[in-house]
């Protein structure tokens, strides 16, 4: 699978890596209940597939889907070891039966005390990437990225980052280290990073790692308005606007442009929406959510993909029609 070097770091990552989002199971922001042993699964096959970096975070299921991860790699050989991504700046309350709530913290010490924990439910000496969540309080960044450049100074974490930040974000951070990557959503239906984050990230060597490029299920082609309603009621999505009312009508218009181009090039049309986001010459890698085994399968031949001029623009006209 084709790597490329992430930002100023010395990782050179696969186009897709697996996002461990969903695998964090029933939480406030969750996708409802897993099976661990799925998981597991999709995690060891991504592997077996040629997948190199794993993309987690500490809320993610309250610390469960870390635990997963650590479970699912503790016997995997050194050569085959992925890089590790996890994320800091949401806490929750360890002494309340992991109540379902978390909140945002940037304070130095909730930061150590997030990494120490990521390590040990991770099983790892050192995180590879570590990043900021969300800005959040935004005047709090600085004194978090201040306390992460000393736990790369003391080797505990490798590279720092940051999820969902602005410009003016990244450059105030930029003045205390260099910022060596950036995670914001980024897919055909939402293209919010296009006109400066993307830019400011080419131009200043800072790698770019999109989540949601298949907009959390709805660019499958599997998601079905009878789909939709048969969600869980702990998964998020069932809320949000991109799969209710005039908005999914919208979106389901632009998942049929999508499948029209995947069924000409005979894949499924999750790599399609997959590869869209991989043409931007700013974007590095993509972070593609793997529950099952299957879906690690259907997925990863993304980063092999190439979509032609005639493909992308049969998609936007549809999209930008839609939007």
């Amino acid at each position: 699978m084709e790597k490329r070097r992430l930002g100023n770091s010395d990782m050179m990552i696969t186009r897709v890596g697996l996002g461990a989002w969903a695998i964090g199971g029933s939480w406030r922001w969750g996708w409802g209940e897993q099976d661990d042993g799925d998981s597991i699964g999709a995690i060891r096959r991504a592997i077996d597939l040629g997948v190199n970096w794993i993309d987690t975070a500490a809320v993610y299921g309250l610390g469960h889907s870390e635990e997963v991860v650590g479970r699912a790699l503790k016997d995997v050989l050194d050569c085959d070891m992925p890089y590790i991504f996890t994320k800091c700046g949401l806490c929750w309350d360890e002494k309340s039966g992991k109540s379902r709530e978390a909140f945002a913290c940037l304070k130095a010490e909730s930061v150590r005390r997030e990494a120490e924990a990521s390590l040990r439910r991770l099983g790892v000496e050192a995180i590879d990437l570590y990043q900021i969540h969300w800005p959040n309080p935004n005047a709090g960044i600085e004194e978090a990225w201040g306390e992460m450049v000393k736990l790369k100074e003391e080797g505990k974490v490798r590279w720092i980052g940051v999820s969902n930040h602005s410009v003016p974000q990244m450059e105030r951070l930029s003045k205390i280290a260099p910022v060596t990557s950036q995670q914001p959503p980024y897919n055909i239906i939402n293209r919010s990073a296009e006109p400066d984050i993307l830019p400011y990230c080419q131009r200043n060597n800072i790698g770019v790692i999109v989540y949601s490029p298949m907009a959390s299920g709805l660019l499958t082609g599997k998601m079905t308005r009878e789909r939709i309603a048969s969600l869980p009621a702990g998964d998020w999505r069932k809320n949000d606007s991109n799969y209710t009312g005039a908005k999914l009508t919208e979106n389901l218009k632009v998942v049929e442009a999508i499948k029209s181009v995947a069924d000409k090039k005979g894949v499924p049309a999750a790599q399609v929406a997959i590869a869209w986001t991989l043409r931007h010459p700013a974007v590095t890698a993509a972070i593609v959510g793997m529950r099952k085994p299957s879906q690690a399968e259907k997925t990863v031949g993304a980063a092999g993909l190439a979509l032609t001029d005639e493909d992308i623009a049969e998609i936007e006209r549809i999209a930008l029609s839609s939007n």
